[in-house]
């Protein structure tokens, strides 16, 4: 590996570290805007397509960290 490597691999860590932070806070944000019963429907549904691309993305961060492994 080069150092050109090593530090996009590193970036896609971090990238990834802060996405699955959001998508955390989504969820926490989803659960109490439901369970108040104050939360407006199309926010909340906004809030869970947001959450939903997040889950998508950090999938293909993970892919691509992930060393293909020819069986």
């Amino acid at each position: 590996m080069t150092a050109r490597t090593i530090d996009a691999e590193e970036m896609l860590r971090v990238r990834l570290e802060a996405l699955r932070c959001e998508h955390r806070d989504l969820d926490a944000a989803i659960t109490a805007l439901e369970q108040s019963g104050r939360g407006d429907p199309f926010t909340i549904k906004r809030l869970k397509k947001k959450k939903l691309m997040l889950k998508d993305l950090i999938a293909r961060i993970e892919d691509q960290l992930t060393p293909d492994i020819i069986a």
